[in-house]
C-alpha cells in the first residue's frame, strides 16, 4: 500500500469515527473559546463569520516552532515558500507571494499582541503563544486596507494571579535542539500588577545538504523569541496591559536546487533573518456606566534581511561557462499606531434599549527603508560572450493611515440580531527611490459589512452577511510596462452564509461557512524576465485585473467522546478565478488563481488515558494549485500525516512526535524560468517542504 492510499484510509477510519463513535459515551462539553481580534470579546459561537481559534493546547500539540507548521490544520489558509519561514500568506486565494521591492501592501493582516506585522511574519514562533485567531474573509470595518483577505491574531499567554512557570527542552531530527522557559504571577506580592516573561531558543540544520560546500546548515534555523507582559488592574474599571516582543531568527536560505531535490550546490548560499522588537499598550477604562473606553497603542522595529545565490550552482557545475550571480536586500520597518474606541455597555445602549453602538479612529505610521544589490558575471567562451552585473537599488516609503469607524448591533426581538458596520480611511504616501522615481498616492477607501444573525435554538445559531474590504493602489518600480507605472486600488464584496452549532450537550461543535466573492480592480502581482540569462534582471509589478470571484466553502467539526478522546475534521474547498486577465505571457482569463488549492482537508483525533498516557493524530490534504500568474505551473496534491505519543501528569509530560510520518515530497513555492545556461531551456523549479522529522519534547509546569 503506498503512502497516499495509507493517507486516504487513516483519513477514512477518522471520519468514520466522527460517525459511528458511541453516542452513549458520556459527553464531555468542549470549553468556549473566545475570540480576542473582535470589537469586543465574545465567544467564537457568536462571531457572524468565518473563524478558526486555535487555543494554547492546540497550539502546544500541533506545532514543534513556527506558525507554518499550523497552516494545513486551518481550512482554505495557505502560504507561498519564497522565504525560509512562512510570511507570505493567502486566505481563500487572495494574498501576496512575494515582495522583493516597492511600498508594503498586504492583503493578509498579521498581528502579534495587537502589533502589525503584516507581510514580515517570519518571528512567528509559537512558544508560549496562548491563542491564535485566523478570521477569514474581508475585516472591513475592524481592520480595514491590510485586512482584504482576512486576518491573523497571535496572542501570547496573559498574565495570571497565580504565580506559576513552565519549562520545554526538544531535541530532534535535522540536529534539532530547543529550549524555552515562562515565569508568571503576581508583583509585589499583591493582584493588582501582574507578569509575565519567557525565553524560547530553536536550532536546527533546515533539512538541506550543500554537498559543494560539505554542509548541511546552509539553510540552518537560529530562531530566538523573548516575550513580556505587565498587567496592571488597579480599579474594577481599569485594566492596563503592556506587551513587549523581541525576535532574533537567524535563518539560513539555500533551498532551490537545480534538480529540485533537497541537495544544494551554490557556492554563496544566503540568509533569511529578521530582528524585530515591538510593544503594545492596551488601556481599557469602564467607570463610566455607560461605555467602556480603550485605547491600544503600538510600535515596532523589524531589520529584515534576506539573500540568496541567484543561480543556484558554482564555478564546477556550470564550467565552462562562467555564470555566477547573488542577490541581497536590507529591509527596514518601522511602524506606530493608536487606536481610540469607545462602545456602549448594556447600560448605554440607544434605541429604547436596543442597540449597542461603537466609535472609533485609527492612525497607522509605516516607514520602510531598502537597499537591495544584484551582482554576477556571465562568460560564455563558446560564443565568446561575456556580461556582467553590479546594481545597487535603494528606496524609502513613507505612509500615513487615518481612519473612522463605527458598528451598531440591533437586536430585533429576542433571537435576531442585525450589525452594520462602516469604516472611512484616508492614505497618504511618500516614495522615492536611486532610479529617480518619486511618488506620493493619495486615496480615500470605505468598507464595512452588514450582518443578520438568528438564534434557532439554544445549539444552532445562523448568519448571513455582506461585507466590502478593500486594499490600496500605488506603483510599480524600475523597467516595466508603459501602462504599468500605476496600478488602482482593490475592492472586494464577499457574500457569506453560515451556522454554528453545539450538539449533544456541548460535546459537538460544528461550524460552517459558504461563500461567494467579487473583486473588483483585483490586483495581481506578477514578473517577466528582461534579460535571458540573467536571474537578477526579473521585473516584478503590480497589475489590475479587470474581475475576480471566489466561490467556496469552510466547515470545521469537533467531536468530545467523554473525558478521554477528541476528533476533529476541516474542510475548506475553493473556486478562486481570474474573469479577464491578460499578462505579457499568457491570458489568465478563467484560469485559477495562484495559491488557491480546490480543497485543503485535516482530520485528527487526540486520546488521553487517565493515567497518563496520551496520543495524537493529525492528518492533512491538500489539492494542487497554479505556483503563479505568471506561468501555468500547478504543484501536485499531497497528503502529510504528523503523530505523536507521550506520557502526563500533572505537571510534566514527555512526548515522541513525528511530523510528515510518511515523509511525503511536496513543493510549497515554484518558479518556471531559464537558469541553466549556456541555453536557458524554461524549467519549472520547486521548493519542497519539510520532510519527516522525529523528535522528543519534554514540557514542565511549576
Amino acid at each position: 500500500m503506498n503512502d497516499k492510499i495509507t493517507v486516504l484510509v487513516l483519513c477514512a477510519v477518522s471520519a468514520s469515527l466522527l460517525l459511528v463513535a458511541p453516542v452513549a459515551a458520556p459527553a464531555q462539553a468542549i470549553e468556549e473559546i473566545i475570540v480576542t481580534a473582535d470589537f469586543r470579546e465574545r465567544p467564537a459561537s457568536e462571531i457572524p463569520a468565518s473563524v478558526t481559534v486555535l487555543d494554547a493546547d492546540e497550539v502546544r500539540q500541533l506545532t514543534v516552532q513556527h506558525f507554518e507548521e499550523l497552516i494545513n490544520v486551518v481550512p482554505n489558509l495557505n502560504w507561498s515558500g519564497d522565504g525560509h519561514r512562512a510570511r507570505y500568506l493567502q486566505i481563500r486565494g487572495v494574498g501576496e507571494l512575494e515582495q522583493y521591492q516597492g511600498a508594503p501592501n498586504p492583503s493578509v493582516g498579521f498581528l502579534i499582541d495587537d502589533i502589525d506585522f503584516s507581510g514580515i511574519g517570519t518571528i512567528a514562533t509559537t512558544f508560549d503563544i496562548e491563542r491564535i485567531e485566523v478570521l477569514r474573509g474581508p475585516q472591513g470595518t475592524r481592520y480595514g486596507a491590510n485586512a482584504l483577505a482576512g486576518l491573523v491574531y497571535v496572542q501570547s499567554a496573559m498574565p495570571t494571579a497565580e504565580r506559576e512557570g513552565r519549562v520545554q527542552l526538544t531535541a530532534g531530527g535535522d540536529d534539532t535542539l530547543a529550549g524555552g522557559v515562562a515565569l508568571g504571577g503576581p508583583l509585589a506580592g499583591g493582584e493588582s500588577l501582574l507578569f509575565r516573561v519567557s525565553a524560547h531558543h530553536h536550532e536546527s540544520n533546515g533539512f538541506r545538504d550543500n554537498a559543494y560546500l560539505g554542509r548541511d546548515d546552509t539553510n540552518g534555523r537560529a530562531e530566538s523569541t523573548v516575550r513580556g507582559r505587565l498587567r496592571w488592574l488597579p480599579a474594577d474599571t481599569l485594566s492596563v496591559d503592556l506587551a513587549a516582543l523581541y525576535a532574533d531568527v537567524e535563518n539560513g536560505y539555500d533551498a532551490f536546487a537545480i534538480d529540485n531535490s533537497q541537495t544544494m550546490l551554490s557556492d554563496k548560499p544566503g540568509n533569511d533573518a529578521q530582528r524585530s522588537l515591538g510593544g503594545s499598550l492596551r488601556i481599557e477604562w469602564s467607570a463610566p456606566s455607560w461605555a467602556t473606553f480603550t485605547s491600544i497603542t503600538t510600535a515596532a522595529d523589524s531589520d529584515i534581511d534576506f539573500g540568496f545565490d541567484a543561480d543556484w550552482g558554482n564555478d564546477e557545475s556550470w564550467a565552462p561557462v562562467t555564470y555566477d550571480f547573488i542577490s541581497l536586500s536590507d529591509r527596514s520597518r518601522r511602524t506606530f499606531s493608536q487606536e481610540f474606541r469607545l462602545a456602549s455597555s448594556d447600560a448605554g445602549r440607544i434605541f429604547a434599549g436596543t442597540t449597542h453602538w461603537l466609535a472609533g479612529v485609527y492612525l497607522l505610521d509605516l516607514e520602510d527603508e531598502l537597499l537591495t544589490i544584484n551582482r554576477g558575471e556571465y562568460f560564455d567562451p563558446g560564443f565568446d560572450f561575456a556580461d556582467s552585473l553590479d546594481d545597487t537599488f535603494g528606496s524609502a516609503y513613507e505612509a500615513r493611515n487615518i481612519a473612522a469607524f463605527g458598528q451598531l448591533d440591533t437586536d430585533l426581538g429576542s433571537a435576531t440580531r442585525l450589525s452594520f458596520g462602516l469604516r472611512l480611511e484616508r492614505r497618504t504616501t511618500e516614495y522615492s527611490d536611486t532610479a529617480g522615481l518619486r511618488a506620493g498616492p493619495s486615496e480615500t477607501m470605505t468598507g464595512g459589512e452588514i450582518t443578520l444573525s438568528h438564534d434557532h435554538s439554544g445549539e444552532l445559531t445562523s448568519f448571513v452577511s455582506l461585507s466590502r474590504g478593500y486594499k490600496a493602489g500605488g506603483f510599480n518600480l524600475g523597467i516595466v510596462p508603459d501602462d504599468r507605472r500605476e496600478f488602482d486600488a482593490e475592492s472586494m464584496w464577499n457574500l457569506e452564509a453560515g451556522i454554528k452549532s453545539s450538539l449533544l450537550d456541548g460535546a459537538i461543535a460544528l461550524n460552517v461557512s459558504a461563500f461567494f466573492s467579487r473583486r473588483d480592480d483585483q490586483q495581481v502581482r506578477t514578473s517577466f524576465q528582461l534579460v535571458p540569462g540573467d536571474p537578477a534582471s526579473f521585473v516584478f509589478f503590480t497589475d489590475n485585473a479587470a474581475q475576480g470571484r471566489t466561490l467556496g466553502l469552510e466547515a470545521e467539526v469537533r467531536w468530545a467522546i467523554g473525558d478521554t478522546l477528541d476528533l476533529y475534521a476541516n474542510v475548506g474547498l475553493l473556486d478562486a478565478e481570474f474573469e479577464e486577465f491578460v499578462t505579457p505571457q499568457v491570458d489568465l482569463s478563467g484560469r485559477a488563481q495562484a495559491h488557491a488549492p480546490d480543497y485543503t482537508l485535516a482530520a485528527g483525533a487526540s486520546y488521553r488515558h487517565p493515567g497518563g498516557v496520551f496520543a495524537r493524530l493529525d492528518l492533512t490534504a491538500r489539492d494542487a494549485f497554479y505556483f503563479d500568474v505568471s506561468h501555468d505551473q500547478t504543484s501536485q496534491p499531497y497528503e502529510l500525516a504528523n503523530a505523536r505519543v507521550g506520557y502526563e501528569t500533572d505537571n510534566w509530560s514527555v512526548q515522541l512526535w513525528v511530523r510528515n510520518l510518511f515523509d511525503r515530497h511536496y513543493a510549497v513555492r515554484g518558479f518556471y524560468f531559464g537558469n541553466e545556461p549556456p541555453d536557458f531551456p524554461n524549467k519549472l523549479y520547486t521548493r519542497a517542504g519539510d520532510p519527516r522529522q522525529l523528535g522528543v519534547t519534554f514540557d514542565m509546569s511549576f
